[in-house]
């Protein structure tokens, strides 16, 4: 199997930090001590595929920031990773002014343009420094891995590529372009790192269908300048080239605005929603002492702690698609064993300690059994530290949800919504829960509301709908994200693609509307219709930048079954969808799908963005 786009991307900036030479494997040799400067997007990116030790193992002694005031290290090389911008730029010229390092490795993330270039060499010129600048390389790695199978495509400056900045209704021309450029740069990043020339498919008349067709130019001009070209043989790691071309979906997030706003239940997804969780990281606030504080006396301040979940942690790995009730009993379980495991390391010293009273009494027999005994138990401590670290870091972070899911009744909004999304038979009513001042945020409301709203097939009456208003008003909810879907649902109304949320007997409106629509376990049926079906997908358009001709054939030459697809979002994606492509693909052995998106949010996020979109 080819290995994952999260080890390629690893790879590459190994590759990157040993100054572009492939890092010499079983070496005993010391490596070469230098220092990494990024910028905020070079942190970004690799702050979740490696650690501070593994820097550390390369040889990067100081990481700084770019933009941050640096002291100069003279006899040291120094490895820049940074955005080809106009300010970024600058300060690499008034380093080079500055002699602050001696060599420069400058690596931009995504392709530089020729007058910037121009800008360095003058900058190197004019400071005396064009022997320091060893090797300016272009690294094509203007995206995020977060799993194995996801990744996303910028978290600074998100919002420039955002739902609302795709969708707000005075948009410019211009602006759409620049967006949509962002959008394909990073894009084109991701498949030079995977090393393959997608096949792309998508719906027609949206974001979607426009980053395709730049996409398939984009590919199409590389593959044409044959010298220079990314994909061919030179430029390819042996190993990389995998016959099988990838499948490149195009989704629009505009096929399906209520699975962002659901309220979830698997763990990673319920992290994601409830607490500060990005870029594989969990932040959250730690209380210092449950004791109450004497009557006047300042409430005790708040640790503020962070916790990466990474992809060595096998529990993480194991259980992040997990229903939270599991989580919860798989963390006992874990406690439990560890415990069972510490008794054991305790009971061999106290025998050792007892027993070697009396030197005589002890046969030489049982002290060496005994050794061998508490040899092993003592090489297990490092191990066990570690579970205990991993033990507790769940064990905070699932109460921290809990605590949510118990204060917000969240459980309640998950069951209602799913039997929403799947038409079934309604236990309460919708008023009942959002006039219940127990239940939930007024956010929490307003989600619930907007999917019911999203997913009815018939729109409730006027009357009806004041009614809601009104109860929604009193319990402190912004009606702006309201406004929005109504204008969004009159529009898509008039595109006439007839959604089919639950299984009424529309006919699909694609492939993965779906699997998009119903989110859960209780819905699988809907990811029956996942598998590519042909007269479903007649009208996605078909691009193919490998044929020479850029005709535009929506006859696909390409009949063979897919082994590998990527299903991206154009608008924003979450980790509910995430899971249930990683569940579909469980049950497809043999078929690996990933999942990216323009940008990660949560529904809280979501729902501001529509917000300000229905102040407009």
């Amino acid at each position: 199997m080819a290995a994952s786009v999260r080890e390629k991307q690893a790879a590459a900036l190994k590759r990157m930090l040993n100054f572009n030479a492939q890092p010499l494997k079983n070496t005993a040799a010391e490596p070469v001590w230098k220092v990494l400067i990024y910028d905020r997007f070079g942190q970004d990116i690799i702050s979740p595929l490696l650690a501070v030790k593994e820097l550390r193992d390369m040889g990067i002694t100081l990481h700084l920031l770019l933009h941050s005031d640096r002291d100069p290290i003279p006899d040291v090389p120094a490895v820049y990773f940074v955005m080809p911008t106009e300010e970024n730029i600058d300060r690499i010229c008034q380093d080079l002014r500055n002699q602050l390092y001696e060599s420069y490795y400058l690596n931009f993330i995504s392709a530089i343009s020729r007058s910037k270039l121009e800008d360095i060499a003058s900058a190197a010129l004019s400071a005396n420094a064009v022997t320091q600048v060893t090797k300016v390389f272009d690294q094509y790695l203007n995206f995020i891995t977060l799993e194995d199978d996801m990744f996303i495509l910028c978290n600074q400056n998100k919002e420039l590529i955002s739902y609302h900045a795709i969708n707000k209704p005075d948009i410019m021309d211009t602006e759409m372009e620049a967006i949509m450029d962002t959008i394909v740069d990073s894009l084109f990043c991701f498949f030079v790192t995977l090393g393959a020339v997608p096949i792309i498919r998508c719906p027609r008349g949206n974001a979607a269908e426009m980053v395709a067709v730049k996409l398939d130019k984009k590919l199409r001009e590389n593959l044409r300048d044959a010298r220079n070209s990314l994909f061919t043989g030179d430029n390819m790691g042996a190993g990389q080239f995998s016959f099988q071309r990838p499948l490149f979906v195009l989704a629009d997030r505009n096929l399906d605005l209520a699975t962002p706003l659901h309220h979830t239940w698997t763990y990673q997804a319920l992290i994601h929603d409830v607490l500060d969780f990005h870029l594989n990281r969990v932040s959250m606030d730690e209380s210092v002492g449950s004791e109450a504080s004497p009557s006047g006396a300042r409430p005790k301040k708040k640790n503020k702690k962070s916790y990466d979940l990474t992809a060595a942690d096998k529990f993480w790995q194991k259980h992040k698609g997990s229903p939270f009730p599991e989580v919860a009993e798989s963390v006992q379980e874990e406690l439990d064993t560890y415990r069972a495991q510490e008794d054991e390391v305790k009971r061999l010293k106290s025998i050792m300690g007892l027993e070697g009273e009396d030197e005589g009494a002890i046969s030489s027999i049982s002290m060496s059994d005994n050794t061998a005994k508490l040899t092993s138990a003592v090489s297990s401590l490092p191990e066990l530290l570690e579970k205990k670290r991993l033990i507790d870091l769940h064990t905070n972070v699932a109460t921290a949800v809990l605590d949510h899911i118990k204060s917000r009744k969240l459980d309640v909004y998950f069951e209602y919504e799913e039997k929403l999304m799947s038409k079934s038979t309604l236990d309460k009513s919708l008023l009942d829960i959002i006039s219940d001042p127990d239940a939930g945020t007024p956010e929490d409301k307003m989600r619930l509301f907007l999917i019911f709203y999203i997913t009815a097939l018939q729109p409730p009456s006027e009357s009806d709908l004041d009614q809601y208003k009104k109860a929604l008003l009193e319990t402190g909810c912004d009606l702006s994200s309201l406004n929005y879907i109504k204008q969004w649902k009159a529009f898509t109304k008039i595109a006439a693609t007839p959604s089919n949320y639950g299984n009424s007997g529309v006919k699909p409106m694609g492939l993965f509307s779906r699997v998009m629509n119903s989110g859960s376990q209780f819905v699988m049926e809907g990811v029956k219709h996942l598998v590519l079906k042909q007269h479903e997908t007649d009208d996605y358009r078909y691009f193919d930048p490998k044929m020479l001709r850029g005709s535009e054939s929506s006859t696909p030459r390409n009949k063979n079954p897919f082994q590998e697809a990527i299903v991206f979002v154009v608008g924003g994606g979450n980790y509910i969808e995430y899971q249930n492509l990683v569940d579909y693909t469980k049950a497809k052995p043999g078929k690996r799908v990933l999942y990216g998106c323009s940008e990660l949010f949560n529904a809280g996020q979501f729902i501001k963005q529509l917000s300000s979109l229905g102040q407009k």
